[in-house]
């Protein structure tokens, strides 16, 4: 798969990375373990590998360790969610997704944890860590619109995701493109800039509509860099999903011709946010305004994930993907939840 041309994209953008990179490692698996996320060798050993302490250290280099650490453990479980809900049982029956998502309100709206009977009851214990520990650093007015993003993002992959692979739809490109914010979880990543770093967007500048298009542009850039890194292990399962594969799809394009379609709409799409953030930050205030603090969050965000995505053995680009985590019986990722 031809890729290079990411790299121009993403020059624009210095590399950093967090000096609390090694505790937020530890930590998480400390974390996994504690709340039994993982129920095999093999699946911590891939786990492991995909390094998930490593990307929130690239995407939040200036969280401090205990932000850090939240911030690892936010991205392992709705890591975890996505792995359930794109090749799980979960993902394939309405009726286990509807209680997933009925869970997550509950825990979010504090409607409890899940009963000891509740398939998914590890998630939802876990989740009720995580928003315990993030709730108290936001507004009502934050709270609210996290909690609505997150509520967007399972509804939206277990319902419309779901149902499209149970009648087997491939979604065209506008649909694909608007859902898959939602369904990649980055405005959920986007608001969590905000608790890490200490400040906040007032919900009148939140909904300007430069912010607005900023924060898109920024949402898409990540969202399509990681269809880019993750199509060969999403096709390998069969995954419609992936902005590459809707493309060549629609357009009957080859796999090459359609990486470089969507290779160039992310140059376009980065010179797209970064017209916005120039507006933006013509109209920002002091150095620690909050919508010039959220624009640095959303570079570190798009250079991070860029990063990321494109060692990371979870998408098979690190030498540890085939000693520690190939399986020649199977191509499927294990469920372990």
């Amino acid at each position: 798969m031809r890729t290079g041309a990411l790299g121009t994209a993403f020059g624009r953008f210095p590399s950093q990375l967090n000096p609390n990179l090694d505790q937020a490692r530890e930590h998480l698996l400390a974390w996994v373990d504690r709340f039994d996320l993982i129920h095999s060798h093999r699946a911590r050993a891939k786990f492991s590998a995909a390094d998930f302490g490593h990307f929130v250290a690239l995407v939040h280099p200036h969280a401090d360790r205990r932000g850090l650490e939240l911030a690892a453990d936010w991205f392992a479980w709705l890591f975890l969610v996505d792995d359930e809900l794109d090749d799980g049982a979960i993902g394939r029956t309405p009726v286990a997704a509807a209680a997933l998502a009925h869970g997550v309100r509950g825990v979010l709206r504090g409607g409890g944890n899940g009963d000891r009977g509740d398939a998914n009851q590890a998630l939802l214990a876990a989740l009720s860590d995580l928003w315990d520990r993030t709730a108290a650093h936001g507004s009502a007015a934050w709270r609210a619109r996290f909690v609505d993003h997150l509520e967007q993002c399972l509804h939206t992959a277990a319902f419309w995701e779901a149902g499209n692979r149970i009648a087997g739809i491939v979604p065209d490109k506008d649909t694909y493109v608007h859902r898959r914010r939602h369904t990649g979880a980055i405005y959920v990543c986007m608001d969590l800039i905000e608790t890490f770093g200490g400040f906040e967007v007032p919900p009148a500048r939140y909904r300007d509509a430069d912010f607005s298009g900023a924060l898109d542009a920024a949402c898409d850039v990540v969202c399509w860099t990681n269809d880019v890194y993750s199509l060969e292990k999403e096709r390998s399962f069969g995954e419609v999903h992936n902005l590459v594969f809707i493309v060549g799809h629609h357009e009957k394009l080859s796999e090459a011709e359609a990486v470089s379609r969507v290779c160039a709409e992310i140059d376009t799409r980065t010179e797209q946010y970064l017209a916005f953030e120039k507006k933006l930050l013509t109209r920002s205030g002091p150095d620690h305004d909050p919508i010039g603090c959220c624009l640095e969050g959303m570079r570190t965000w798009m250079r991070g994930n860029f990063d990321w995505s494109s060692r990371t053995a979870r998408y098979g680009h690190a030498p540890a993907f085939s000693t520690s985590m190939a399986d020649p019986a199977s191509d499927r990722r294990e469920h372990d939840l």
